[in-house]
Order: structure tokens, then C-alpha cells, then sequence
């Protein structure tokens, strides 16, 4: 059942953090996910938009992702934040969309996936577990940033954004976005440094 709240608490939320939010909609408060929707609403729409090229397909996703977060509430404040909660739950299932676009095209067609891999994408064993542990270091590098820039450079280069997009997104000052980038960037740079030379 949704619990009611006093009128003069409302106006309060809009200050309210992302956690203080999730834990009125655990409790059933309909208006802690509007506003959750009207902060996040649109960098899920654009996660969901780069990966489907579709806008009322990305549209729906972006419905489902905030009804997902109402009622099945897998979220847990205190593994990440909210907004790159979202992003990745986002971008995993557009890329399902995607794939079953293609399952679909495939049987359609009455096409049979090809066993074997191109010559083009042939790799040694050795390099794949290179190209493996390489992103396992820079990932646990990022880990390490202060959470002021790893969220920041997550939605840069995971998930495609650019700063002004960033900046849009998190309601940061462009040249403050710019400024704790060029942070990461450089504390990364000193972290890896066997990787850039």
C-alpha cells in the first residue's frame, strides 16, 4: 500500500538524495519515483537512444527501465550511484533489444548463424588475454577515483557522452566537468603507466 505523506513534506524532495528517494520508493511513495524519472528520465533515454538508434524504441525502454526500478527495486545505493545504476542496467538491456532484433532478422531471413569467425577478428590467445587484463586494470584504476570523476569519465567512456551531455545530465557546470576529467584522466594516466608508454 502507498504511503501517504503531508503536502508540506512534498516540496522537500526535489532537495532530497538519490538514496533518501529510493527508500521512499521502497516504502510505496509514488512521487519519490517522479521525481527520480524527472532527474534520470533523460540520461536513460539517451543511453537507451545511442544503442537503438530508435526513438519511440528507446522511449519505451525508458519506461520500463523506471517501472523496473519501482517495482522490482534491484537497486542497492550503496554498490553505486543511482545515475550509473541506470546507465548500465540501460545499456544491457538495449543490447538485448538489439540481439533479438537480429534473432529476429536472422530466422525471418531463414539465415543460419555462420560457425566460423572471420579472418578479420582472428586474435592469438595471448593478445586476447592482454586486450583482458588490460581492462581489468584500467576498470580497477577508475574504481579508485574519487567519485566526483569516476562517474563522470563512466559516462564518458562507457557509455559515449560527451561533456556537454555530461554536464546536461548531472546538472554540473560544463568547465567543472571539464576540470574533474582532466583530474581522473591524469591521476589514470600516473596509475597506468606501463599501459601508456
Amino acid at each position: 500500500m502507498l504511503s501517504e505523506r503531508p503536502e508540506s513534506q512534498s516540496p522537500d524532495w526535489g532537495d532530497a538524495t538519490d538514496e533518501a528517494l529510493f527508500v521512499a520508493l521502497q516504502q510505496g511513495d509514488k512521487s519519490a519515483l517522479a521525481i527520480l524519472y524527472d532527474r534520470y528520465s533523460r540520461l536513460v533515454y539517451t543511453v537507451a537512444f545511442r544503442i537503438l538508434n530508435n526513438g519511440p524504441e528507446a522511449e519505451d525502454l525508458t519506461q520500463e527501465i523506471f517501472l523496473n526500478l519501482w517495482q522490482k527495486q534491484t537497486y542497492n545505493p550503496t554498490r553505486s550511484a543511482l545515475s550509473r545504476f541506470l546507465s548500465t542496467v540501460t545499456r544491457n538491456r538495449a543490447i538485448d533489444r538489439v540481439r533479438s532484433r537480429s534473432i529476429r532478422r536472422r530466422i525471418l531471413k531463414g539465415m543460419v548463424p555462420q560457425q566460423s569467425q572471420p579472418v578479420a577478428s582472428f586474435s592469438l590467445p595471448v593478445e586476447q588475454a592482454s586486450l583482458g587484463e588490460r581492462s581489468q586494470r584500467v576498470r580497477a584504476a577508475l574504481k579508485n577515483l574519487p567519485e566526483k570523476q569516476r562517474e563522470l569519465l563512466w559516462l564518458a567512456y562507457y557509455h559515449g557522452f560527451s561533456q556537454s551531455e555530461i554536464a546536461n545530465h548531472t546538472n554540473i557546470p560544463l568547465g567543472t566537468v571539464k576540470s574533474r576529467m582532466r583530474q581522473g584522466l591524469l591521476k589514470l594516466k600516473g596509475t597506468l603507466q606501463d599501459l601508456v608508454d
